[in-house]
């Protein structure tokens, strides 16, 4: 294939630096080899010789390991080839440090540009290392079960609940965990009666151990001892490897057997004393002590002891060592440490002191999952196992953040500034003694107080710039060439590789961010939002929503077209989308000639396919598209079945081309569908939500209301997703960003204080006394330019800095203001909110409350001399905002407790304005 870049939309400038000539172009880098062009290329030390990073202005051959791509449109960003200069891990060109130099790249997805450093792998044994990278049939059988395997060798289980229903059918096995997740280990002898389960397989008839451990797992052998010779293997390469806790359990049944001694226990230590940063593989002697005899626990301090013979389990504490060990012998077989609290950040002299001494977990995991150009990483080829430990790394993780959180709730106490001022007075100097409960907070990515406040900031952009025009639902595609290619070097599949699926749908999508924002494809766009999810296997997806400036509107139906197609394309003509068209944009096919299609539970399509021929694109009389579907006799054979235009999902021909990806594109500018379209984009989630919302009455006395077991019970962790999270990836973006304005009535701000903090100390603390609200009036009295600003539209002008707690003229950048809803039972403070909605520049609550010099008493005495209580006037535009993001029955119980506080003057008239919001829900049955 030959690349030609004298193309009229790249340009390229070159300029000669220290004898050299460099060329710089206006798209990608990459670097021309050596051997084509001489004297313009840039010879980088951490990619490898063929690795593609400048370009020049001569026509040459791509070299071979880059995918042969028929279709020139395609965005093909090649080969993770590039080698991180500290850790040396591969990564793609685009996962550069932004800021780093651009011919030598830094990484930060690695190891945190070298901040974050671990012992190296050491190579397989032999027996090991021809199960994983064989050809032959042991190996593949060995790789097909190798979670069997591991789970023959382990010595703890796994205590969330695994999710097999994701794997019914022909796709990609996956793993999907749910619930708590945990690592247990049982005692070193089964119950009498009981066969041996995990590591009582290493003490307990091990004249038998081969069979007892095939069937632990269920795993039955054949004739010629095929299956059996394999587990034979494993277990001699755990002793080539002198697993430190293979000969910890040696011991012990040596103990046991020989000396006939009655009580035997085994001591896991969770102190190393040697540098975690240098050696991860212990002696069984740093790893477990044998106890004989009576003992006092006390002298433990946090170190597990596993009983001689109980029907108990003991929970491993993640920031053990032996965690990962322990539970993965086939990916540790040597017993390397996992992650513990003592391992340092590197020191680097030429960097800021960092805040933190010790890496987390996800940092430790982050860097173990890599693969590395000179290490044989054995955690990344182990195929269903990889998927299993990257599901396991982050439940873990969460669950240590949630249980974190529910160790510390009665810790940190939440109460109105003013109370704890009248705490004072009363002579309650210490704060246990008010407060109220917290629970699982905003900030707690997946919450249910997470999901609302995204929820609430995507509709303030939707207030803002209108409704979306343009729906987006861009699918990762698993057979992308890129990582095909790559990893038949590898000999692995791509369902295989978790990691590099997410890791190149990130890539993939950030460009496709930029070509949307860059205004080629759909015009100017004035806003966007998108969420990640992942769908029942695994891949991730994103739903994008498009908000067009007023001028790229599409107003007529003749446009549509222009953008989006729900045909066939003609195969002579256009070829390549005729291919991507037919593998992945059409829809079954379902009806009549495929009724066992998974679309039809109940016999009838629940996407509503197959749709209606039409000869042209209509907007039907609830304001959907209807798009043109011509009835041409094109056709395309799926299996067994036909599909014509009926069948065709939605979708850009450019972005088909460039992505070869399921892109499904609506446009979707009308409003009765907008808030049913915003749930649909955070539909994920919707169980966690409603299990907060449907939680009991807390003003009850027997009310329990555990948010985080709402959580655990609603959560379902996939491999990709793991990875996603592990690398921190984006879940929720929007742009322009929302800044969230709390405000509050005077002294009753709300104030975080740990349970046994003194009162006076609270109220000394700036956090208390300066919040974002009163830091806004002060902000009107330093600059000028700010009160001519509502409190809604001051985070377009000014940006809060959260250390130093007041607000500061924005020098770049844009974001919009969100005030936290007040319903109208609120009293006091819906009427302030009201204000706050068009007052502007007051320096302090009593110039809220004046209107034409005069002050009032309070807020609603102060909005009906604004002229805000016209009537109901009030309460219904109320109605009408919560509408934006509450649900059907939210709404109806808003408008109960109107009717219960006697506050409406005209039930009626109020009802006959807002009866399509209240029963919006009840409408769509």
């Amino acid at each position: 294939m030959k690349l030609h870049v004298l193309d009229p939309n790249v340009s390229i400038q070159c300029t000669l630096h220290d004898e050299q000539v460099i060329c710089q172009s206006n798209t990608e880098q990459f670097e021309v080899p050596s051997n084509i062009v001489t004297g313009v290329c840039i010879n980088s030390s951490n990619c490898l010789p063929d690795m593609i990073c400048l370009t020049n202005c001569e026509e040459f051959d791509v070299p071979s390991n880059n995918p042969e791509i028929g279709n020139p449109s395609y965005f093909n960003i090649g080969w993770p080839n590039c080698i991180c200069p500290d850790c040396g891990a591969l990564m793609w060109y685009q996962e550069r440090v932004k800021i780093s130099s651009r011919i030598n790249p830094k990484f930060s997805l690695c190891c945190s540009q070298g901040d974050v450093v671990l012992p190296p792998y050491r190579r397989l044994p032999q027996l090991l290392h021809d199960l994983y990278h064989g050809h032959d049939s042991r190996s593949k059988f060995f790789l097909d079960n190798i979670r069997s395997f591991n789970s023959m060798f382990a010595f703890t289980s796994i205590g969330g609940k695994i999710d097999t229903h994701a794997n019914d059918g022909n796709a990609p096995p996956t793993f999907i965990l749910n619930g708590e997740n945990y690592h247990l280990i049982g005692s070193l002898l089964p119950l009498p009666d009981k066969p041996p389960k995990f590591a009582q397989l290493y003490i307990y008839d091990t004249i038998n151990e081969i069979s007892n451990r095939m069937a632990a797992v269920g795993m039955a052998d054949d004739s010629n001892a095929f299956k059996s010779s394999i587990v034979k293997d494993i277990r001699q390469a755990l002793d080539d490897c002198d697993n430190p806790y293979v000969r910890v359990y040696t011991m012990i049944r040596d103990t046991v057997h020989f000396q006939e001694t009655p009580t035997v226990r085994l001591r896991l230590l969770g102190k190393r004393g040697r540098d975690g940063r240098r050696y991860n593989i212990p002696s069984a002697s740093e790893v477990a002590a044998l106890i004989v005899g009576d003992f006092d626990a006390a002298d433990f301090d946090r170190d597990v002891v596993v009983q001689t013979q109980s029907g108990l389990l003991r929970r491993i504490s993640t920031f053990e060592p032996s965690y990962w060990p322990l539970q993965y012998p086939l990916l540790f077989p040597r017993g390397e440490d996992g992650y513990s609290r003592g391992i340092e950040f590197r020191d680097n002299p030429n960097k800021a002191r960092r805040k933190r001494q010790f890496i987390t977990q996800l940092e430790w995991v982050g860097y173990t999952i890599q693969q590395r150009h000179k290490d044989v990483s054995t955690i990344v080829f182990a195929r269903r196992l990889f998927h299993q430990f990257l599901v396991d790394s982050f439940s873990t993780i969460e669950s240590d953040r949630l249980r974190y959180m529910r160790d510390h709730q009665k810790d940190l106490r939440a109460a109105m500034y003013k109370g704890l001022t009248e705490a004072i007075v009363s002579g309650d100097y210490v704060a246990n003694a008010t407060g109220k409960r917290i629970v699982l907070p905003a900030s707690f990515v997946g919450g249910a107080r997470y999901m609302i406040q995204n929820y609430q900031d995507a509709m303030t952009i939707c207030s803002w710039a209108g409704y979306p025009d343009i729906f987006i639902t861009f699918t990762c595609n698993h057979k992308w060439p890129e990582i095909v290619e790559f990893l038949k070097t590898h000999n692995l599949k791509p369902s295989d590789r978790p990691d590099l699926i997410s890791r190149l749908f990130k890539l993939k999508l950030d460009q496709l961010m930029r070509d949307i924002k860059e205004g080629s494809i759909f015009g100017k766009v004035k806003a966007v939002i998108y969420t990640i999810e992942f769908q029942k296997r695994g891949l991730p997806h994103a739903h994008i929503l498009l908000f067009l400036a007023q001028s790229h509107r599409i107003v007529h139906p003749d446009n549509i077209d222009k953008i989006i197609s729900a045909e066939i394309p003609d195969m002579h003509r256009e070829p390549e989308l005729f291919s991507i068209v037919s593998a992945l944009m059409i829809h079954g096919p379902c009806g009549e000639q495929n009724k066992k299609s998974p679309c039809m539970p109940h016999g009838r399509c629940s996407k509503y396919f197959p749709k209606k021929f039409t000869s042209h694109t209509i907007i039907d009389a609830d304001g959907y598209p209807v798009y043109r579907r011509r009835d041409n006799g094109v056709y395309i054979k799926k299996g067994e079945h036909f599909a014509d235009n009926r069948f065709v999902v939605p979708y850009n021909r450019e972005l088909l081309l460039k992505y070869n990806a399921h892109i499904n594109v609506e446009w979707c500018n009308q409003s009765r569908s907008i808030k049913y379209l915003f749930k649909y984009i955070n539909k994920g989630h919707d169980r966690i939500t409603a299990g907060f919302y449907n939680s009991p009455d807390p003003r009850s006395n027997d009310a329990v209301v555990d948010e985080i077991k709402t959580y655990y019970d609603c959560r379902y962790l996939s491999a990709c997703e793991a990875v996603w999270r592990i690398f921190v990836f984006d879940v929720n973006y929007r742009e322009p960003s929302v800044e969230r304005l709390t405000f509050h009535l005077e002294n009753e701000q709300s104030v975080i204080f740990p349970d046994d903090a003194c009162i006076e100390d609270i109220l000394n603390k700036p956090y208390a006394r300066c919040t974002k609200f009163i830091a806004w009036m002060e902000a009107n009295k330093k600059y000028p330019e700010a009160r001519q600003l509502t409190y809604g539209e001051f985070p377009t002008r000014f940006v809060w800095n959260k250390d130093e707690r007041r607000w500061k003229p924005r020098k770049r950048g844009f974001s919009i203001g969100r005030l936290h809803f007040a319903p109208p039972g609120s009293g006091q403070r819906f009427y302030l909110r009201t204000i706050l909605n068009y007052v502007k520049g007051p320096t302090s609550f009593a110039d809220i409350r004046t209107v034409n010099n005069v002050t009032y008493d309070n807020y609603k005495d102060a909005c009906s001399a604004l002229g805000l209580m016209d009537g109901d006037a009030e309460f219904v535009r109320a109605i009408k905002e919560a509408s934006f993001w509450g649900t059907g029955a939210y709404l109806r119980q808003l408008f109960v407790g109107l009717l219960l506080s006697d506050q409406l003057q005209h039930p009626n008239s109020v009802w006959n304005s807002t009866w399509e919001y209240l029963s919006d829900d009840i409408q769509r049955i």
